[in-house]
């Protein structure tokens, strides 16, 4: 089962809004077959494994690290492709939380004369694909907010520079995470100070390409911005209010970008709450935010955060003009301090990766 969660993560964002699921296929104390999820739309793990054992499936054990499917999609049930291999036995992390599948998968190969063992390693197979069980339980994505900041908490300096301020290694995982998730959203702010381009890249190498987001009330992004002069063959998606002027509105769609009028929050921003429910409408179930001290506070008030990525660089800024990792007005008093838990420091060359949560779903 260990060696099927390894396959599962190596899955890219091109498989949301399905989960990520890796299978083996052991018999006589080898693996004879095994695969992984790599495409909405494409062979499924259990499939890829099947393939690869041939007729060696049959009396064999398969582990996979979701309960195979038992409906018709994208594809044929993967139950039946179980059933006509031959395979014996069936070792489950967890169950599917989709209804169309929960429980009829595990009964289905049961009725089969299969049997079947579930809960190995679930724990971490539920963490592997938190996201997908959020998406499929709320219809909302799951919010990844992510960070580079020095030693005191600071992502730019007073005069707006910011690049770069984490080292190669945390630069090329942050690369890595993008791959892994559906969307990125960013700030209007965050455009304009660093015209960010919001893709994934491996070495040289592009890989999957997931959606980018600006959050721009008033149609305020620069015609000659990276993100715009980009989207022949990204997705790009600007949010604004109707506040927003309409000739502006025109020409942001002229470069092939789509722009989404939202409701408008007190403040008159984009209502955050409203583009959650957009994003999850349109199949974004795993969203990473890249933003600026405004937004990122705005997200965490809102109590949209799951998940926190923050990258400590061993460096101080200092001042009180520089720019927080989290802005906004903060919190009056501390007992109303937000308070992150699991959390798990690791090295990350010269830098230190910190991950947390915010949702005890």
């Amino acid at each position: 089962m260990q060696r099927a969660l390894r396959l599962a993560v190596k899955a890219t964002g091109a498989v949301h809004p399905n989960p990520f699921v890796g299978a083996v296929i052991v018999k006589h104390g080898k693996i004879v077959g095994e695969g992984f999820h790599a495409q909405f739309g494409g062979p499924h793990a259990e499939i890829l494994a099947l393939d690869q054992a041939g007729k060696s499936a049959r009396k064999a054990t398969l582990y996979v690290t979701l309960e195979p499917c038992n409906h018709h999609g994208k594809t044929p049930p993967c139950t039946e492709a179980i059933i006509r291999h031959g395979v014996s036995r069936v070792v489950i992390a967890g169950k599917d939380p989709n209804p169309l599948v929960s429980g009829k998968g595990i009964d289905k190969l049961k009725e089969h004369g299969i049997q079947v063992t579930t809960g190995v390693l679930a724990s971490q197979a539920e963490q592997i694909n938190a996201p997908f069980f959020k998406f499929i339980q709320t219809g909302l994505p799951y919010v990844t907010l992510k960070s580079g900041m020095t030693l005191d908490g600071k992502i730019a300096t007073a005069s707006g520079d910011s690049q770069w301020i984490t080292h190669d290694q945390a630069r090329k995982d942050v690369h890595l995470l993008r791959s892994k998730v559906s969307a990125i959203l960013t700030g209007i702010d965050t455009i304009i100070a660093d015209d960010p381009l919001l893709t994934a890249r491996k070495g040289e190498k592009t890989v999957f390409e997931p959606v980018r987001i600006v959050v721009d009330s008033l149609a305020r992004i620069p015609l000659k911005s990276r993100i715009l002069n980009s989207c022949d063959n990204r997705k790009t998606w600007i949010m604004v209010t109707d506040r927003a002027p309409k000739s502006s509105i025109r020409t942001i769609e002229k470069t092939g970008a789509l722009v989404k009028v939202l409701p408008s929050s007190e403040e008159g921003k984009v209502d955050l709450h409203a583009l959650m429910r957009f994003l999850g409408q349109k199949g974004i179930s795993h969203l990473l935010v890249e933003a600026g001290s405004s937004l990122n506070f705005a997200m965490l008030k809102a109590q949209l955060v799951d998940k926190l990525i923050l990258y400590i660089s061993p460096k101080i800024i200092g001042g009180k003009d520089s720019y927080p990792v989290f802005g906004g007005a903060g919190v009056d008093k501390l007992a109303g301090a937000i308070e992150p838990f699991g959390m798990k420091i690791r090295r990350m060359g010269a830098d230190f990766k910190v991950e947390a949560y915010l949702n005890k779903r």
